[in-house]
């Protein structure tokens, strides 16, 4: 009977919980890793070359960034089968708003590649997932640090504006070259036509909807992580 009850016991690294942790955290150190050979690859190249390095940013880096942004999608698998407990429409917001830009705006139009947009927006994005891969990788496995805590719940509320605006505005700058050229602009039966610099349009008024829903919810989550309520004033 004693037998057969040790048997039925798990070793810790088995037991499923630990097996989540471990599979997060090397999910999250994997994109830590990518996002700081992103940046700090960028960071070299400007004291090395200048401005002259805006330039070609999406040629350096531009391979890596993607292969991070693709992995990201996995998140939202995270939050469907209950791995992680973040909302599911905020994030599905940020990771298709990054998409779009970086595959639909950027990568399919060579001349919005060398735009220095392109390098702002990349810092942007690194520097915001440099920290919230850190925090949550270091949480997977139960070490927290309140600075840290606190940095990865407030870097957002300068940045992510800033991001969305670059994002803005690196879909205005591309609108000259999806006219003249026509990408996934498409013909369709009975003369109707998708044109796609149209879409492009009604996306970037949709990214600033998107932009309030998002900054809502974080800063909604920031709140409950850090504790942060309104101070009520002492009856005198």
């Amino acid at each position: 009977m004693a037998a057969a009850h040790g048997a039925t016991a798990l070793p810790t690294w088995l037991q499923p919980r630990y097996r989540k942790n471990v599979y997060l955290f090397i999910y999250y150190l994997i994109q830590f890793c990518g996002h700081s050979w992103i940046l700090t690859n960028m960071t070299v190249r400007f004291f090395s070359f200048g401005k002259d390095s805006m330039v070609d940013t999406f040629h350096a880096i531009g391979l890596v960034m993607r292969l991070c942004q693709l992995i990201s999608l996995l998140e939202l698998l995270h939050i469907c089968v209950g791995i992680e407990s973040n909302h599911l429409l905020p994030r599905f917001l940020q990771l298709t708003e990054r998409i779009i830009i970086l595959f639909v705006v950027i990568t399919s139009q060579e001349e919005v590649q060398e735009k220095s947009v392109v390098c702002v927006l990349f810092i942007f994005w690194n520097l915001l997932d440099m920290v919230r891969y850190t925090y949550s990788m270091l949480s997977a496995i139960g070490i927290s640090y309140a600075v840290l805590t606190w940095l990865s719940q407030t870097l957002w509320m300068p940045i992510y504006p800033l991001c969305v605006l670059a994002e803005a505005f690196a879909i205005y700058q591309s609108l000259p070259y999806f006219e003249s050229f026509g990408t996934y602009s498409t013909k369709l039966p009975f003369d109707l036509t998708i044109y796609f610099p149209y879409v492009l349009e009604i996306y970037l008024m949709m990214l600033f909807i998107g932009m309030y829903f998002t900054y809502s919810h974080l800063y909604s989550e920031r709140r409950d992580v850090l504790g942060v309520f309104p101070i009520k004033k002492k009856k005198m």
